[in-house]
């Protein structure tokens, strides 16, 4: 019997991954990714995530390029 009450169900997926790095946002689509369908958390791979890494410091044009509003949150 597991030491833990729960059962952690994980869906492989693919989906949308925001990753900063030196105090930039990227985005990127398409990821594949283990994803809780309860949380929403996404898991990926330490190799997903080490290839992510490896095509910011590409410096290549990015597929498109996106604005987005910041908000702070409430006090």
């Amino acid at each position: 019997m597991s030491k833990y009450p729960w059962k952690e169900l994980l869906i492989e997926k693919t989906v949308n991954y925001v990753m900063e790095e030196d105090g930039k946002l990227f985005i990127f689509e398409k990821v594949p990714a283990r994803v809780n369908p309860e949380t929403g958390e996404q898991l990926l791979s330490p190799r997903t995530f080490q290839r992510l890494k490896a095509k910011i410091k590409e410096h290549k044009k990015p597929a498109r390029v996106v604005e987005m509003p910041v908000y702070e949150f409430p006090a």
